[in-house]
């Protein structure tokens, strides 16, 4: 049994925060890159371009990306050897979000009730999703996730005789109903399958795939690649202004589902999606 001190658990979320808020995935920037060289819409490619400058800009004034720091969304794969000592798992993450967004400067953004709309005035609670898996590490993965792209996420319970064509058919209309709001060129996480719950977990687990990793079944990776080549067709375009690049990529998750039922989600990351991991 190998133990970790809650406290190692909150500096690292502390620093995923605000790495996670001032630093592109590696994969988010190079197809930002590749979007832009390979644009033929003039006003698309200037977009494209100043997404890029901004990037670069919150990376050399150490500044979050987007004025929106998001809702911390927190995975913890934590290994079954584990002991956490010294205090609870979701208290040594919340005590890192809050650590993280004080001390990193990054806005806060979290009402603590939905419908009196008080801010929290740390960014905490935390969305925390816990997977108990094999071995003795913790690996912790933050996802800031911004509302404009949020709130134009979807979900629907299919029936059973829904097809492949049907499925992709919503995903693309999610796309193209969403416009501009979600801030494209975007990253689609879809989640098939499990129960209405699960379904929208797995489309945000999407979003914390790296674009360059298509699944590791070929009949999703194809659908990934179709997907994509559809969103795009769309012609929203950078920032909702038209051209080539509406999306930068499109991830799918799956899941086995009851016989009854085929659970689709979309969950819309917009053109920095974000996120950061890291493994104790």
């Amino acid at each position: 049994m190998r133990e970790i001190e809650a406290s190692r658990i909150s500096d690292t979320v502390r620093d995923l925060c605000i790495r996670a808020n001032k630093v592109l995935p590696c994969d988010i920037e190079a197809r930002l890159r590749q979007a832009g060289e390979r644009e033929t819409n003039p006003l698309a490619k200037g977009i494209l371009g100043d997404l890029l400058d901004n990037c670069r800009e919150a990376k050399n004034l150490d500044i979050p990306i987007c004025q929106d720091t998001g809702m911390a969304v927190v995975f913890v794969r934590l290994g079954q050897e584990v002991h956490i000592t010294g205090g609870l798992l979701s208290d040594a993450v919340n005590r890192g979000v809050s650590r993280g967004y004080t001390e990193g400067l990054l806005r806060c953004s979290i009402a603590g009730d939905p419908l009196r709309r008080v801010n929290t005035g740390d960014n905490t609670p935390a969305v925390i999703h816990l997977e108990l898996v094999e071995g003795d590490e913790c690996a912790i993965t933050v996802a800031p996730k911004g509302f404009g792209s949020e709130n134009m996420s979807r979900l629907k319970m299919f029936t059973p005789a829904a097809t492949r064509e049907d499925i992709m058919d919503f995903v693309v209309e999610s796309v193209r109903l969403a416009g501009s709001n979600p801030c494209p060129p975007v990253v689609v996480g879809v989640g098939i399958g499990g129960n209405f719950e699960q379904v929208a977990l797995l489309a945000k687990k999407a979003l914390c795939r790296s674009c360059d990793e298509p699944n590791q079944d070929e009949y999703y990776a194809q659908m990934e690649r179709e997907l994509l080549e559809r969103v795009n067709r769309t012609g929203v375009g950078p920032q909702g202004f038209g051209g080539d690049a509406t999306a930068l990529g499109v991830n799918v998750e799956w899941y086995p589902t009851h016989i009854a039922g085929l659970p689709v989600a979309v969950n819309m990351g917009c053109h920095v999606t974000r996120h950061a991991s890291a493994v104790l």
